[in-house]
């Protein structure tokens, strides 16, 4: 990824810890929720590695190739379950998203419009008319998500919950809200890297 070395930190931070909490999801609730959770650590741990200071690292070359051909086939994979709508048809443009960054972001790579890109070169890439969409995709997916997490208030005459809903003996994993947390924190990030190709 371009740009500061502490952004990049703190992308790579905030990606592994979430792809982390994915991976404890993937534990509990439905076969459909639990295959979602893996998408979103395959996503989140991608993201981590994508955003690697180049200070700290510089990748080799073949490993933009091999995240272009991890994302590319995460992307086929939603395909097949994005039929059914839902959350999938996100997973299907964040893979694609990123086998769009790795291709933009490997060295010797010429992208028409975009120039020449490296993660060790620093130059910006890509093509800006896609860019900028994915841009606006995640500017309202990060908008709808954070809306989605802030609290309705309570109806008239329903009594007062301790704990905010929180069934007692509810394992980490099951809580819907850390689930859209960690949705809105990878589309943060996902904007934050995109802002620099």
């Amino acid at each position: 990824m371009h740009g500061p070395a502490l952004s990049g930190w703190l992308l790579m931070v905030l990606c592994g810890a979430t792809g982390a909490y994915c991976l404890l999801r993937t534990r509990d609730g439905t076969e459909q929720e639990r295959r979602s959770a893996r998408a979103e650590a395959l996503m989140g741990f991608g993201m981590a590695a994508m955003a690697v200071p180049a200070a700290l690292l510089t990748l080799p070359q073949w490993t933009w190739t091999v995240y272009a051909v991890v994302f590319g086939a995460a992307s086929l994979r939603a395909v097949v379950y994005a039929r059914g709508g839902g959350h999938h048809l996100h997973h299907l443009v964040g893979s694609l998203a990123m086998v769009y960054m790795a291709v933009a972001m490997a060295p010797g790579a010429h992208v028409p419009g975009g120039g020449h890109t490296g993660h060790a070169a620093g130059a910006a890439g890509g093509l800006p008319v896609l860019t900028g969409a994915l841009l606006v995709y995640y500017a309202l997916y990060v908008l709808r998500s954070a809306g989605q997490l802030i609290p309705a208030p309570p109806h008239a005459g329903a009594p007062a919950v301790a704990g905010h809903g929180v069934v007692r003996g509810q394992t980490w994993g099951a809580r819907p809200e850390l689930a859209l947390a960690c949705r809105l924190t990878m589309g943060i990030a996902m904007f934050a890297m995109l802002l620099t190709l």
